[in-house]
């Protein structure tokens, strides 16, 4: 079966079950870990493994179904590269604690590489900051100046970055994922994550510029409904976890995306 076929039998499976993938199971997701974390679920489905990696590969399919088509020669490349690269930037970080600063895993995030780094790694990785370029992307095309420009889209989409990990950290450890070694003013996070995601969010954003074509990518993201649909999986998620613990700081946020996805037309309920 040729490429294109797939694509296609990709679209067509994704967009018959938009609603199930973006919002079903975000809030099955959230529901699970605050009662993994409460300590209402037996320990075989508490923080499961199999069933975290497994929800958040079905989250992730409507973007890998929306890049799939523009992924030439040179974007595979940039993937393999931001995938090697993802896998050493964690595995110095936990030896080391740079760029983010000291911090262990608590929770088991599926099978581990050299016991160090979860497998799954890039399926949670990618996703930060492959969305937050494609919403940049879609906010930039709709401006009355016209497209950003290279350097003011690569802040710009570093910017929605850390937005993204403000309400990703918090969260995670709320629920235990991880810890950092000296905990942080921004509810347990501390500074230094921030600045290492400058670092490491730069890096990532740079591969994506340089291996896609940004007029394929952009036309794709226009006539691809469901491409940022793994955003609204992501605002409903962990916006929703954040909302159980009280920390309304990274609610805030959470709901400014939402906002962002009301604007482009890409955060609709009926998913259709």
């Amino acid at each position: 079966m040729d490429s294109a076929r797939v694509s296609e039998r990709l679209d067509a499976l994704v967009s018959e079950n938009r609603f199930t993938i973006a919002v079903v199971f975000p809030a099955v997701g959230a529901l699970m870990m605050v009662a993994s974390a409460e300590g209402l679920l037996p320990d075989p489905l508490s923080f499961n493994p199999a069933l975290l990696l497994f929800g958040t590969l079905v989250m992730r399919t409507p973007l890998v179904a929306g890049l799939l088509p523009t992924i030439d020669r040179r974007g595979a490349f940039a993937l393999l590269a931001l995938t090697a690269y993802t896998y050493a930037v964690e595995f110095v970080g936990v030896e080391t604690g740079l760029p983010y600063g000291g911090f262990e895993y608590g929770i088991e995030l599926g099978p581990m590489l050299f016991d160090t780094v979860p497998i799954g790694l890039p399926a949670f990785f990618f996703p930060l900051v492959v969305n937050a370029y494609l919403l940049v992307l879609l906010l930039s095309s709709r401006r009355a100046a016209g497209p950003l420009g290279a350097p003011a889209r690569i802040l710009a989409a570093l910017a929605v970055v850390l937005i993204v990990d403000a309400v990703l950290d918090p969260a995670a450890v709320a629920l235990g994922f991880w810890t950092y070694d000296a905990g942080g003013a921004y509810y347990g996070v501390p500074w230094t994550n921030y600045a290492g995601w400058v670092l490491s969010g730069a890096v990532a954003i740079g591969a994506i510029e340089l291996g896609f074509d940004r007029t394929v990518l952009a036309a794709r993201l226009a006539d691809c409904p469901f491409m940022l649909d793994d955003l609204v999986s992501f605002v409903l998620l962990w916006g929703a976890v954040n909302l159980w613990f009280g920390q309304w700081v990274p609610v805030l946020l959470a709901a400014a995306l939402a906002g962002a996805l009301v604007y482009t037309d890409r955060f609709d309920f009926a998913l259709t």
